[in-house]
């Protein structure tokens, strides 16, 4: 099933060519797609589309089957979870457990309701022990772990990571990812759209999207797209170190096929 069809999508910013210029795929359902090009390509742009902060000139997106329109914006919105860029800017209460249940509010949950669930999604991205923790105390990967408990806790269908990792270091944005596989098995019907430039991250997809210039150049297999070098490059994009060293060992005789990050590469080595 797909949960997103994209048609012919273009949108301008005013007396500026188009950003996204007729662009067209769909997102199956409980799938991991991550959306990837250089800076200006306009990936950021197509997410802000997608939630419906930014209308387009011409072209249809649908969820659900439903087109995304004034009339049903804020239905369809309902649906979806959005993380963004920079955690610091996401945060609007004195303490963890009052930014998790800012969403719960929103939505009307009753207050004896919120508490269980502000628990198990806290606990769910590894950040229990901090509920009573004011945010500016917390490492920026921790930062992110809270918005995305504050996220997940409205449980949306459709959750968009826009940039999420961009900020952190590596071992945030390693925290992140764990984070996210862990989401995929405790619920695999949410789907998760990822923009990024992060392309080890990408790696980690059912799926990648190569934005360029405002076009969709390819949509495939992570193994697919990161095989077509030329193409990468023609999108100032390269392939994932780890990726290229399968590559590399592979033509040695020794298959990591199933080896799917760094950590994993160096049990297998160290066996």
């Amino acid at each position: 099933m797909n949960v997103i069809e994209i048609k012919n999508l273009v949108y301008n910013y005013i007396d500026r060519d188009p950003v996204i210029n007729d662009i067209s795929f769909d997102i199956e359902e409980g799938s991991f797609v991550s959306i990837v090009g250089h800076n200006g390509s306009g990936k950021s742009t197509l997410s802000k589309l997608i939630v419906g902060l930014l209308t387009p000139k011409s072209g249809e997106i649908k969820i659900y089957g439903k087109t995304l329109n004034p009339d049903t914006v804020h239905e369809l919105r309902s649906r979806i979870g959005i993380v963004f860029q920079n955690p610091d800017n996401q945060f609007i209460s004195s303490t963890v457990e009052d930014d998790i249940a800012f969403g719960l509010e929103n939505r009307r949950v009753p207050y004896e309701n919120m508490n269980p669930i502000i628990k198990e999604y806290a606990e769910k991205v590894g950040m229990l022990d901090y509920l009573k923790k004011e945010p500016t105390m917390l490492s920026g990967g921790q930062k992110q772990r809270v918005a995305l408990a504050g996220v997940l806790a409205i449980k949306p269908d459709i959750l968009i990571l826009d940039e999420a990792t961009s900020m952190l270091d590596p071992r945030g944005r390693k925290e992140i990812r764990e984070v996210i596989s862990k989401m995929r098995l405790d619920n695999p019907n949410l789907t998760i759209i990822s923009i990024t430039h992060d392309i080890e991250e990408a790696y980690m997809s059912d799926e990648v999207v190569v934005i360029s210039k405002g076009k969709l150049i390819l949509k495939d297999k992570p193994e697919v797209v990161f095989r077509n070098k030329e193409l990468l490059s023609s999108a100032s994009l390269k392939p994932p170190f780890l990726f290229e060293l399968k590559e590399k060992l592979a033509e040695k005789g020794l298959d990591i096929s199933n080896v799917d990050n760094i950590e994993e590469l160096l049990d297998y080595i160290c066996q």
